[in-house]
């Protein structure tokens, strides 16, 4: 960080020297970012330290406003502020008479939908959660405005988020964001955080993707290699130069260090395809255009990266598509009937997969990003062509039927795409089709398109359900009615008649 010493201690996992309160601020913007519910962070400190300096700024990096009022909770004790992430309750205890009032004031229910910020911990006695992070700040010299931060925790997360945090930071000051104003974006289900960055009116969006896979589960880390998704943030680079080697919008590269698992990229905005949840059309026939332009390239299987090395683009195989579908009956199936499936069931499942994939083995392979669909899919206001149409979210990209993408476009699982606007759009994509090539099999990819439709359509089921039940996130179980009825809609296609059959017997 700029203006800081960082080193080790025997007694702290981290010291933070920091020059003056602008960089007091910074510190504080880069513990928001990795702030999450249930954290604990305990200011410990003289009179005039710096604890309040540190807590206003942390409240006012969560809240995104540096002018708000963050009074002192000396006499309430307890201040609550609601934000978009989660809640965080700032606590003063320098009046506290007994550490057992530290539990009426209702730490633990306050920390089931967010986080705490103490001053004055040591009031607290042994009351506190043992994974608290402490910070302990000293002036070594009271005529000037130098800080010494010392970290302390025994959780080795908080010591991993710490470093990360500062890892990050130090990254920035070498970029073309030095000083950068730092706010969370998004985390997903990987281990992938998001966040933005700005600095006057310029913004980037940093992704961090840490070399951490041996921290995964074996089931998903196996998961992981049998259906081909990435596992680091090379694929990220490699995908995303050739996409724009070719014309395609896809984000500028400002500084990346794969071995860390940063990049920093071109901040393409938050409008989507979509509008009050609502499908707006003409954008849904840019993204058409922009699948329609991919599906007429020859795309490379290897593509040169840094270093003279290549990164390899996986085959989408047979078993891949096959495993994706079998999250329907992994997850779904056992939801609606209450009972696992057994080994007779799942052996008659996959061989009906194989034998339906087998029917489309002519189809056209190419380039599949396969999570094309409108949260990836960023409107450019200002821009015209198959440059409306920012691309993002393609690191799992594969090597199969580029059919995928289009029955991903067209049978969006976070918005409702009517039959009547389905066959508008797959129209509109055969036209641009046959108008690039008088050879293209229009029969075939209809056939390949529903096939893939409903192997799509099975996968994000079994994902929904798993999200909900697994994960903890059952808003997703909301999206269930939608799919299910792009389920019944495929799987009335005539070359589907058998999956049909085999799909109504668990459904009904």
């Amino acid at each position: 960080m700029a203006d800081h010493q960082l080193r080790s201690i025997p007694d702290f996992f981290l010291e933070l020297t920091i020059a003056d309160e602008a960089n007091t601020q910074r510190l504080a913007n880069d513990l928001a970012v990795v702030l999450g519910t249930g954290d604990v962070v305990c200011l410990s400190g003289d009179l005039g330290a710096g604890k309040s300096t540190l807590a206003r700024a942390l409240v006012r990096s969560l809240a995104n406003d540096p002018e708000l009022e963050v009074p002192s909770p000396t006499f309430t004790l307890v201040q609550t502020y609601e934000f978009d992430r989660f809640d965080l309750s700032h606590f003063d205890l320098y009046r506290l008479e007994e550490a057992e009032e530290l539990e009426e004031l209702g730490l633990d229910d306050l920390l089931e939908t967010g986080a705490a910020l103490i001053e004055w911990p040591e009031k607290a006695g042994e009351l506190l959660p043992e994974k608290a992070l402490w910070i302990q700040i000293t002036q070594p010299d009271e005529a000037e405005d130098k800080r010494v931060f010392r970290f302390h925790a025994s959780d080795p997360s908080w010591q991993d988020r710490i470093r990360e945090t500062h890892e990050i930071r130090a990254f920035l000051e070498q970029s073309s964001f030095p000083g950068a104003e730092r706010r969370f974006l998004a985390g997903d289900a990987s281990l992938r955080t998001f966040e933005t960055v700005t600095t006057n009116d310029s913004s980037a969006v940093l992704m961090r993707w840490p070399f951490h896979q041996n921290t995964l589960a074996q089931s998903v880390s196996n998961y992981m290699e049998r259906v081909h998704l990435a596992q680091d943030c090379r694929s990220v680079l490699a995908i995303g130069t050739e996409l724009s080697d070719r014309g395609f919008r896809a984000p500028r590269v400002y500084k990346a260090e794969p071995e860390k698992g940063l990049v920093l990229a071109e901040d393409l905005g938050r409008d989507t395809i979509v509008m009050n949840g609502a499908p707006v059309s003409e954008r849904y026939y840019a993204a058409v255009e922009v699948l329609a332009r991919m599906h007429g390239e020859t795309w490379p299987r290897s593509i040169p990266v840094e270093g003279n090395r290549t990164y390899q683009v996986p085959g989408y195989s047979s078993e891949a598509l096959i495993t994706e579908a079998s999250l329907f009956l992994d997850w779904y199936v056992p939801e609606k009937t209450g009972r696992a499936i057994d080994d007779t069931v799942r052996a008659s499942f996959e061989g009906l997969w194989r034998k339906t994939l087998r029917s489309i083995s002519s189809a056209q392979l190419g380039w599949v990003l396969r999570d094309f669909h409108s949260p990836n899919l960023l409107w450019q206001r200002d821009a015209s062509g198959t440059d409306r149409i920012g691309l993002i979210d393609f690191q799992d990209t594969v090597f199969g039927p580029v059919a995928y993408d289009v029955a991903s476009l067209l049978l969006d699982a976070r918005t409702d795409i009517s039959q009547d606007l389905e066959s508008a759009l797959f129209d509109a994509y055969v036209s641009l089709r046959e108008n690039q090539s008088q050879g293209f099999d229009k029969v075939g990819f209809s056939a390949a398109y529903s096939v893939l439709a409903a192997q799509r359509i099975s996968k994000i089921i079994g994902i929904f359900v798993r999200l909900a039940r697994r994960d903890g996130k059952p808003a997703y179980l909301s999206h269930l009615p939608r799919m299910l009825g792009y389920l019944d809609r495929v799987l009335d296609r005539p070359n589907l008649s058998e999956l049909k059959d085999w799909y109504n017997g668990f459904r009904h």
